[in-house]
């Protein structure tokens, strides 16, 4: 036996099997090789022992870990020249390194450098759900756990790419050869096999990736606007009686269902004061006045931030602090004053106002209290989304966040129900990490941060349609966290209430049209009046050709139209305000349909675009109000009824490289682009987002 411990170079994919004894390494070797048509590489060790033990009933010992490895390692290089594509290893020099360490307390210098030196492309951790098997040359059953964990361990330590497969073998082979398939795939793109399972271990689809990559390279079809959605034209308007009408039916239904509030409650607060951050990181107190940096830098908004200063709900908890802090405040020139205020505010170690999620920050003064929008939400939620005394809210955070909501809940919750008499549930759940996007340069290539890591971004806020996915209520409520004003809590839950009305009217007239077809009780001359429905009601385009089908054709076409989900989303007038609105779009297909249209998905370069969206005359408030479930009571699969063309590359500068990074579809734009669509005017009173920390000082968010 040749005395070598070198590897042999080669372009061949290597897979090893690691674990402790008794994981099914082997068995999945076979398993492998066979489903490939290529080699596989026993375990040297085992003949090797077996033969020692026949022979003179000896053991294995400290001085047979060496002629182990140089075995090993003449096999793997054997096989290699007769390997097609991939080859797999029952074993490796890394399991002998943890078998020597683990039985006799040392490995052997050349053991161990050659261990670590040998390259695989993935290594694959056998876990110890199988069970245990004896023969001559295992040792114990026991002690598994502690095992296991030495191996994970040591492939941690040295930072080797694996995988963990767990399951019995048949599910064990299905995941593997998926694993391996998209490997190779990821080889071929230039990734390395450390990429490969960072995206697996984030929890990402290769598969998305490579999209996400294709869709870097060739771009998004932009929308394709045809007219804005004016009133009567797209965009129902309703009178003060009609939307009092539309409520009370609303509440006299409430009853039979279940309703939700979901608010996408996700991140921090950070571009609510990204303004203030841009001059605490720019501004010299010694060396400037604030009047000269705003001049520099033309920042309007500091110079309205501190002439509202004592306007803001915090400013008497940041100004006690200050003067906790620095004991000569009162005497101190205002410029310092006014930086102190916004570096305390900021500050990790006081306030931290940008690195907290904007629920918990203080909105509005109340006579007897300070409120947040935590509290707002709960407020609003027992005066629309209850009914038979029961109220469910659910908020989107992030896991870092989580525990400062339970909190506020805890403290806040107690006193709404009190006051209300409605007991409120209140659930979580996180933007799902598998929906993030990797980031490219400006020539689509994979950037990487200090680690050489890959770096992902969060998808946007059309990842949160899984989260919607996840409920289970017929009738859910979307609102933004920051869309809460001071008091008139009253008109907010009657244009909500209504907004509903009008989702369950048209719900029950779809319901009896999809029961009547189930039925087969629909005849010719009902078709007209399904027909006029869809069209006028529903703002459904009816194709040109539809006449032609057959009556079994149209019924087919009718009941694909009718049996979606629904949303009722309300439109306030165009103000000004950035963020999207309502359309008539043509899809790639020719068909035009109603659509919220953010202006990231406009093209603006084309000037017949630019004039439609400078045409639009309403905004979208992100006040919705969706019906998830079908006729026969059903969860919609929410997911199947999202345009996956629709989403967005978002391209950024960090520091001074340009990134790009994709974004779903959004939550209602793309990801509900397929559902049935009503847009309803509603007053301005219902929009009062706070975008930045300056939103506060607009009357709806001060004391009345």
């Amino acid at each position: 036996m040749e005395k070598n411990l070198r590897q042999q170079k080669t372009a061949i994919i290597k897979i090893a099997l690691f674990g402790p004894e008794s994981t099914g390494k082997t068995t999945l070797a076979k398993q492998l090789a066979e489903y490939y048509e290529t080699e596989w590489i026993p375990e040297f060790a085992r003949d090797y022992l077996q033969e020692k033990w026949e022979e003179n009933q000896h053991i294995c010992v400290a001085d047979d870990m060496l002629p182990i490895a140089y075995g090993q390692v003449a096999l793997e290089n054997q096989k290699l020249a007769v390997a097609k594509k991939y080859l797999f290893c029952d074993t490796n020099l890394m399991v002998t390194k943890v078998f020597s360490e683990m039985y006799y307390g040392f490995c052997d210098p050349l053991l161990n450098e050659a261990a670590l030196e040998h390259e695989y492309d993935l290594f694959f951790l056998t876990d110890i759900d199988v069970p245990w098997e004896k023969d001559d040359i295992r040792d114990t059953p026991d002690g598994r756990e502690t095992v296991f964990s030495v191996f994970k361990q040591t492939l941690i330590d040295t930072n080797k790419p694996f995988i963990t497969l767990s399951g019995n073998k048949e599910s064990r082979l299905a995941k593997a050869t998926a694993i391996i398939d998209r490997l190779a795939i990821a080889k071929k793109q230039g990734l390395s096999s450390a990429d490969f399972v960072q995206i697996y271990d984030h929890g990402i689809s290769f598969d998305k990736i490579l999209n996400q990559l294709e869709i870097f390279k060739n771009g998004i079809l932009k929308a394709n606007l045809i007219s804005p959605a004016t009133i009567n034209n797209g965009i129902l308007s309703l009178s003060e009686e009609d939307f009092e009408k539309k409520a009370q039916f609303f509440d006299t239904q409430k009853a039979q269902l279940k309703l939700k509030k979901f608010v996408p409650a996700s991140g921090a607060a950070s571009r609510m004061f990204k303004f203030l951050t841009a001059f605490l990181n720019d501004f010299n107190v010694k060396k400037e006045t604030i009047n000269a940096y705003v001049n520099r830098t033309k920042c309007s908004e500091l110079s309205i931030f501190i002439v509202g200063m004592d306007k803001f709900p915090f400013f008497e908890t940041v100004d006690k602090k200050l003067h906790e802090i620095y004991p000569d405040f009162q005497s101190l020139e205002s410029d310092c004053k006014n930086y102190y205020f916004i570096k305390t505010l900021l500050a990790s170690d006081y306030f931290d106002f940008a690195n907290k999620p904007k629920a918990v920050l203080p909105f509005h003064q109340y006579q007897e209290h300070i409120a947040n929008p935590i509290e707002e939400h709960l407020n609003e939620c027992v005066h629309y989304a209850s009914s038979n005394q029961i109220s469910n809210l659910h908020f989107t955070v992030s896991e870092t966040h989580q525990s400062l909501f339970e909190k506020e809940v805890e403290v806040l919750k107690e006193k709404v129900e009190k006051d209300s008499g409605i007991k409120i549930e209140v659930a979580y759940s996180y933007q799902n990490k598998s929906t993030d996007s990797i980031s490219v340069d400006s020539k689509n290539v994979p950037i990487r941060d200090k680690s050489n890591k890959l770096v992902f971004r969060p998808g946007g806020h059309g990842a949160l349609i899984e989260n919607l996915n996840e409920l289970d209520s017929d009738i859910i409520f979307i609102k933004n966290i920051d869309n809460v004003i001071q008091n008139h809590i009253d008109k907010i839950a009657l244009y909500k209430k209504a907004l509903a009305g009008i989702l369950v009217e048209i719900q029950q007239k779809v319901f009896g049209y999809l029961n009547a077809i189930e039925k087969q009780e629909i005849k010719e001359n009902n078709l007209e009046e399904i027909v006029a429905f869809l069209m006028q009601k529903l703002n459904i385009e009816i194709s040109r050709d539809f006449n032609k089908f057959t009556f079994e054709n149209k019924i087919i076409k009718i009941k694909d139209l009718l049996n979606r989900p629904i949303r009722v989303c309300g439109m306030v007038k165009n103000e000004g305000e950035p963020g999207g609105g309502p359309f008539w779009v043509m899809n790639d297909k020719g068909s035009v349909s109603l659509q919220i249209v953010e202006t990231s998905q406009v093209d603006l370069s084309n000037k017949k675009q630019q004039e439609v969206l400078a045409e639009a005359t309403h905004f979208n408030p992100v006040d919705l109000v969706c019906g998830i479930k079908n006729y026969k009571n059903e969860k919609f699969d929410l997911l199947k009824f999202v345009d996956q063309k629709a989403g967005f590359i978002v391209e950024k500068s960090v520091d001074g490289k340009a990134i790009k990074s994709y974004e779903l579809p959004g939550l209602w734009n793309g990801a509900m682009a397929n559902w049935l669509t009503i847009f309803v005017a509603v007053p301005l009173i219902t929009f009062n987002p706070v975008k930045t920390v300056n939103d506060l000082l607009k009357p709806a968010h001060q004391p009345q």
